[in-house]
Order: C-alpha cells, then structure tokens, then sequence
C-alpha cells in the first residue's frame, strides 16, 4: 500500500484545494481513508465534510463513488472539483438528469482513467446497466453522503438509502466513509449497523457553533416581525424555513412587496427555475431565500447571517442542521424561530394516517422540539445533550434563555420527588405520565396500572404540567434520568439518579416558556449592537459622513476607524460619555480613547437638538464566557507565542482563534503579531496584501479582498495581514 507523508498531503491539499491547512479532524480522516479503513464523519456544516473524500479520492488508484441524495448537490459538487483541475473529466455524476450522449461521455472519461469522482444517487446506483458498467472499474472507496438519511430515526429518512449495503456488495467491495452533520447517537449505530462498518473508525467533532445566536420567539405577527428583522439588517443574506410550499409563496411575495430582495424555493418548483433562484442567492442577486426544508443541502454560502424558521422543525436534527447554514464563515448567524404549540397539532394531524410505528417515531421527534422550545435551559446546552455531547459552561452568553434568564427556583426537594414517583413506577412510561402521576391526575391509563393508589399519586400537586415539565428536563440534562429512545422516549431513573435519591444536591430549576401567554414582553436584544430596535437612519448617516472626514484626517480606509456594525449601535445607543462608548458594539477602550471624542460630541449635540430621550441603560456586550479567551490571547501575543499553541491550548480550531484576535483588534486593543506572520507569510506578499487594504480597499470584506488579490493568497493571509493593518494603522 502506497504510504502518504504528511508533507505530501499538505503538498497536494494546497496544490488541489488552495488551503495551508487541514480544518479539525480531517487530516486524520483522510489518513484513515488513504489506509483503506472504512471510516465514520460526524462533522457540523461548514466543518469541510467533502474535503474528506475529494482529496483522498485524487490521490487513490481507481475511481471513488459518493453517494448523494439531491442532484443539485452532485451537481455543485463537481462543478467545484472541476475549478480544482485542468482535467474536465476529473468529476462527473450518473443520474436521471443526463441524456444517452452524456452518459456515453461520462462513461468514456470512467474507462479512460480520467475520473477520479463519480457521483450517484441511490436510486441510479440501482440500474442493472449502473452496476454492470461498475463492475468493470476498480473503486477506490465508497463515499456515502448525507448518511443520515439511512435511519428513520434521522430528519430526513430516505428508504432507498437502505439498499446501499447490498447493491455494495453485488458491484464489489471496497472501503466505505459515510458522512453525516448531523446524527445522535441513536442514528449513528443505526447508519453503521446498515451498512455493516461497525469496526469504522469514528471521527466525531463537536456540534457546539460558538458563533450561532440561538432564539425563540412566540408567533404572534411573525410575517410583521420578519420584515422589520430583515430591513434592520438590509444587505444580508439570509434563509426563511417555512414547512409548506403555499406559505413559502406567500411570504415571499410578502417581502417582494416590502421591498426586499426575495425568491421562494420548493420542491414544486420546476428544476430550472429551482436552480435558477439558488444561483441567484449564491450570487448575490438576492438576500434572502423563503424555502422549504428541500433548500439548503450542501450550499456552500459561508454568509449567510440570519435562518429564521416560520414553522418549528419536525425534529432536532432538521432544526439543527438549518441553522448550521448561517456563520458558516465563523461571522454572525441569527437563529430565531417562530414558536406555537398550534403547529406541533397541525404537524401530528399531518402523521395521521401513516403507519404506526412511524407516528410513533415522529411523535417522539416533535416532542424533543417542544421540549427545546418551551425550556428555559440554554439552548446551546439543550441542543448538545440532545446529540450525546455535554456542554459545561453554565452560561453560554449567545442564545436567548443566556441572555435573558428567568428568574431560577431552588429546586432539590422537587427533582428528589420527581425521581423516587418515576423509581416507583418503573421505566415503561414516558414524561406526560409521570407528570400526570405527580400533578394526581385520575386518567383511564393511570387507573389501568392502579397508579392512582400509590402513595406519590398527587404529591406534585401544588405545581402546575409546566413546572414539572422544567424539573423532569433539568433531570436530564444532568444525566439522573435517561430516555430510552428505542421505545419512543420510555423514562427510567439511572444509578447517578439514584444516588441523588440517597444524597440530593441543590438543583436550580427554571420556569418553561408558555409561549401561548407570553406575548413579546422584551424585543429579545440580538447581540449584534442592534438591540431590538431600528437604528436612527439620519444619525447613522451622519456618523459615516463624520467618519469619512476622520478617516481622511488620518490618512485610513473608514472601516479602520469603526464598522458599520458599530455606527448603527451608536445610532441606537446615543453614547454621549467616553465610558458609554466603550460599551458599543466592536467599541473597546482603545478606539473610544483614539475616535471617540469627535462621535460623541456629534451625538450629543444630535440628542439635544432633537430631544431624544435615550435607552436608560446602556446594554453592555459581553461575551461571558470569551472574555477568559480574550486576556489569555492578548497574553500569549505579547510573549510572542506560536498561533497554533494558542489555539491548542484554548481548544480552538485555527479560524476561531483569528476571529476572537480580529473582535479583539476591531474593538481598539494593538497587538503585534508581525513575530508570527515574518513566520508564516512570504515578504512580497504581505507587502500586497498590505498595500492593497492600505490603498485599495473600500471595506474589511474578505470576499472583496480575496477576489482582487486572485487565488495566489489564502483567506488565512489575508486575515492576518488584515489584523496586522488595523492594528497599525487604527488602533
């Protein structure tokens, strides 16, 4: 077997791909793969999934066959490995879209050696003609995409993903790599156990997204709403989930009226106009697209800023692999959701008449959601334990439950009740019976099992359904009940359940959301320096005139002095002291003390004149739980520390750390980090890069500068050129 150095993989990934750098696990996935070892992803969106078999397959004997459920995304697929090759043959796909020629054409390029990657979905894979032809090549791998879809307990189950295995064997067998974003531990034994690679190696990154704002709103008004959400952030790109084709018309046509760049996307659509309309987001001749969850697979838009649900998903993983779609860049990404328990009835209207085992299934997946929905936990939290991961921060600081918590009860005494009813009743039963056991609640069920005579029957009475609802999701979360989630959900108490029987500890316990009564008492402040509020269109438009002037005065490009982000707080914020100016978004001490005297007396005269009476308390940004990042970081820049031990030694990937170094940059703090790039970049082309934000650039956008400076430099130079001039020339 042909062995692969880690200096030749790096060789290849930078003369194929254009990146210096492998991102999280894929290195070591690739390794695997190369040693012929089937091989298990779990790796979020955006985390580079694909990368994991491109590269492998070009440098493999043979031919890799990826499997994939959307021909849009096949399609995207090797239009993109075409941009990577001189050989146009390098990637092709086999499916119902081709004609007689065009197949004949693939299969010539197949036989010639010319492909490398050959694509199918799993009803093509199936054709007699298919396998014969197949039989022919060697198969370097098989790549099983989008693996989910082989479970029926996944969010997008697809029968004929179960015939994989089989058709596998009856063309040949080589090494499989099934990839997945998204998958709890349940649908992950159950993708391996179907296609027999129990014994793969398993490569699970974390599902945590730092950068996703996670938020639910009550619906109340929710078109209304996203309209002013929109225009508040007007130039961003954005995605609206709505679960039915008719309400995706509707609301597009909604925001076309209101003037905002939309198109509608569903599976109703004829494919060129499908196609045609994602083209059109990719390309930026709209900001948002209202879809269907049919949108979204494989879209490789790292800016997307805002996924707004107007329905809640029918399950967690749907929910969470939408949301991925936003910050795919490591920027912002707003995640609200419109939220009604109305809808979760209509969806189980929907399951009627499905087979029974189905709506079981189903059922259990839209109660998760509820549960998420309705509980006052942290979302981030909630989310992560949902996919077999423990989030320990006890604040995560980016999502609404973090923001704006709800007052907290001591609740031991209750958590203790809770667990000896369920210790008695035993574990076939799910959470609405115990909670009705506990609240005494006489149903024919509960009198079938003569529960109503057991001594806890009613011991929870003076709490309403929703508080227990809080205690018994806390009971999870801290892992003292499990759910057993191959019977639909059956409740049991563990052995770490029965030791806080014998020895409680204090347990704080919030109050669920009752969205039905909870009309929008705060306008949820986004973290973003907007707060709830529109900014103050004439004031902002006069802070980037004075801008301008000020950046002329020293010789910058205006994003040096402040962003966009940052004018539009103060536009919402009014800051008329040093101090309030430190508190504005992307605003640190630095740049108050460098900019900030001319803003604020502009603002101040702009109150006076106008009589405004502003926010009475500053909201102050804090990122609870990056600030430890933020001194540690500064600190290992001053003692000239390598980037990558930094990163290491904060569990960061290598893109995370040079967005917290630029939030640090951006709000004032110089640091120097030229002892890192004489490292890592070669003189003339720092020199470039440097010249072109000093003389050239109109703003900070990375997009604006990697297209004028062509594909000879990497985002990760551009970046830290990027850093290196705002620090020397703003802060």
């Amino acid at each position: 077997m042909k062995v692969y150095t880690d200096t030749l993989l790096h060789d290849k990934l930078k003369e194929y791909f254009g990146f210096s750098s492998f991102k999280g696990n894929q290195e070591a996935v690739i390794k695997n793969v190369l040693a012929g070892k089937d091989t298990f992803v779990l790796m979020p969106t955006g985390g580079g999934k694909s990368l994991c078999y491109q590269l492998p397959a070009l440098l493999m004997d043979g031919v890799a066959i990826i499997i994939s459920p959307l021909i849009a995304l096949m399609k995207n697929q090797v239009d993109s490995m075409r941009t990577f090759s001189a050989e146009e043959g390098i990637a092709h796909f086999l499916n119902s879209s081709l004609n007689k020629s065009a197949i004949n054409k693939v299969r010539e390029d197949v036989l010639s050696g010319k492909t490398k990657l050959l694509y199918f979905a799993p009803e093509s894979l199936t054709k007699e003609d298919n396998v014969a032809f197949l039989r022919q090549i060697k198969i370097s791998f098989y790549a099983i995409d989008e693996a989910h879809c082989i479970s029926e307990w996944g969010h997008d189950f697809r029968p004929e993903y179960r015939r994989i295995q089989p058709i596998i064997h009856d063309i040949g067998v080589a090494p499989l790599i099934a990839l997945t974003a998204t998958a709890t531990p349940k649908v992950q034994m159950d993708i391996q156990k179907n296609l027999g690679m129990l014994d793969a190696t398993v490569f699970k990154s974390s599902f945590n997204r730092p950068n996703l704002y996670y938020e639910i709103r009550p619906k109340h008004d929710a078109a209304r709403e996203i309209i002013r959400y929109i225009k508040q952030n007007s130039g961003k790109s954005g995605i609206i989930y709505c679960l039915s084709r008719k309400k995706v018309e509707e609301l597009a046509e909604l925001l076309v009226a209101n003037d905002i760049k939309a198109l509608a996307y569903h599976a109703g659509m004829d494919a060129a106009t499908r196609a045609q309309n994602q083209d059109k987001f990719l390309q930026e001749e709209v900001d948002v697209i209202v879809a269907t969850i049919a949108f979204g697979m494989g879209i490789d838009k790292p800016d997307v800023r805002y996924v707004i649900h107007y329905d809640i998903p029918k399950s967690l993983e749907g929910y969470y692999q939408e949301t991925g779609r936003a910050g795919r860049d490591g920027g912002e990404g707003h995640c609200i959701t419109f939220y009604s328990y109305k809808d979760i009835q209509k969806l189980e209207k929907f399951m009627q008449g499905k087979p029974v085992a189905e709506q079981e299934i189903g059922k259990l997946l839209l109660l998760e959601t509820v549960s998420y929905a309705e509980s006052s936990i942290c979302r981030r939290k909630t989310l992560l334990h949902y996919f077999g991961e423990e989030y320990t921060e006890a604040n995560c600081g980016n999502c609404d439950n973090c923001l704006h918590p709800k007052p907290q009860l001591e609740g031991k005494e209750h958590m203790k009740l809770a667990l000896q009813t369920l210790e008695a009743i035993g574990d076939k039963f799910k959470i609405d019976y115990l909670i009705n056991i506990l609240i005494g609640r006489n149903t024919a069920l509960i009198k079938s099992y003569n529960h109503h005579k057991i001594e806890w029957f009613g011991a929870g009475a003076e709490q309403t359904d929703r508080f227990w609802g809080a205690v018994i999701r806390q009971g999870l979360i801290l892992g003292l009940i499990d759910k057993n989630i191959e019977n639909y959900g059956l409740l049991s108490v563990n052995a770490k359940g029965k030791e806080f029987i014998a020895h409680p500890f204090s347990v704080m316990v919030t109050l669920d959301h009752n969205y039905d009564e909870e009309e929008q008492e705060q306008e949820a402040a986004l973290p973003t320096g907007k707060g709830g509020g529109a900014a103050d269109e004439e004031l902002f438009a006069m802070l980037k005139d004075l801008r301008k002037k000020v950046a002329k005065q020293h010789g910058l490009p205006p994003f040096v002095v402040f962003q966009d982000p940052s004018l539009e707080d103060m536009a919402i914020q009014y800051p008329i002291t040093l101090e309030e100016m430190q508190n504005i978004s992307g605003v640190g001490v630095g740049k108050a003390k460098k900019f900030g005297e001319e803003f604020i007396r502009l603002i101040k005269a702009y109150v006076e004149e106008k009589d405004i009476i502003r926010p009475q308390d500053m909201i102050v940004k804090s990122v609870a739980s990056k600030s430890g990042n933020k001194v540690f970081i500064i600190q290992s820049i001053d003692r000239k520390m390598d980037f990558e031990d930094i990163a290491r030694a904060r569990d960061l990937e290598f893109d995370e750390l040079l967005t917290e170094i630029e939030a640090i940059v951006n709000s004032g703090t110089r640091l120097n980090i030229n002892y890192y790039i004489s490292e890592v970049i070669d003189e003339e082309k720092a020199e470039e890069i440097y010249l072109y934000f000093k003389e050239d650039a109109e703003s900070d956008s990375l997009e604006d500068a990697m297209r004028e400076l062509g594909p000879d430099f990497t985002e990760e130079e551009v970046r830290l050129i990027r850093i290196k001039f705002i620090c020397e020339q703003g802060n």
